[in-house]
């Protein structure tokens, strides 16, 4: 297994994209810490790692609230006696979607970036420490094929999910000497529940179907296909293995060619 006996904290692990990653790091081998702030879905993806045999513990956890994640951080090294060896920062949120710049509230862009880049930033604060002292870590972030384009009626989105490869490349910098790599995913639409909410979203703003709205996103891809929650596990999977090992500051679309 590529992560045997390694443990991993993964945050927004309770649904979609997280779910996927904290199943695909335990069937390698990892034991997890889950956070996110829906404690019955975390018990519920829990359960499932339990069934792979590997340790599996439950915080809630607001990962923009400082004094929060600390705490979340210290379980984390209570449980894995003082090791944590892998951290993918996977919550996040959506905010506005359909709304041109001039129709943003401002509390609305705030929530988007407070939410996607403190919720990055402050795991990372607190668990560098930790990694820095064993001289081993794995961080992985996701960010966002919309952070690597611009994406019209998006604009606190897109502007956080760049700024989550800002944070990657500039703490991939600062953590090299100490044998830590950092690096980011970015994930285009993926088929999850809050896909097709965002649909519905869209569909309801536009005056479309929902299928039309699905469509437009498939036709936008150069390999015609929606990516899933597995796929972006694939490439955290590797990004937080020794396959990676020589690669840090760099981002893995798994975006179906959207950014082509």
């Amino acid at each position: 297994m590529k992560l045997a006996n390694t443990k991993a904290i993964v945050t927004g692990a309770a649904k979609g994209m997280g779910a996927a990653i904290t199943t695909t790091l335990a069937r390698e081998g990892a034991d997890l810490l889950l956070t996110a702030r829906d404690v019955a879905a975390l018990e519920e993806v829990a359960a499932e790692v339990k069934k792979l045999g590997r340790e599996a513990h439950v915080i809630a956890c607001d990962v923009t609230d400082e004094a929060q994640v600390k705490a979340m951080v210290a379980k984390a090294l209570s449980v894995f006696g003082g090791r944590v060896d892998i951290l993918v920062n996977v919550a996040g949120v959506t905010g506005p979607i359909e709304t041109p710049v001039q129709d943003i509230k401002v509390e609305d862009f705030d929530y988007v970036i407070i939410a996607n880049e403190r919720g990055t930033f402050l795991p990372i604060k607190h668990v560098a420490p930790t990694m820095i002292a064993q001289r081993a870590g794995k961080i992985v972030n996701i960010s966002g094929t919309s952070g690597l384009r611009g994406y019209p009626m998006r604009t606190a989105y897109s502007a956080s999910k760049w700024a989550v490869r800002g944070i990657t490349r500039t703490v991939a910098l600062e953590l090299g000497k100490h044998n830590i790599n950092v690096n980011a995913v970015c994930p285009g639409i993926v088929e999850t529940p809050r896909m097709m909410r965002l649909c519905e979203g869209k569909a309801k703003v536009r005056g479309w179907t929902v299928e039309q709205v699905y469509e437009e996103y498939v036709q936008d891809m150069a390999l015609k296909r929606v990516t899933n929650g597995q796929d972006v596990a694939n490439a955290v999977l590797f990004l937080a293995s020794e396959d990676s090992r020589q690669i840090t500051g760099q981002h893995i679309a798994v975006d179906g060619g959207w950014d082509v």
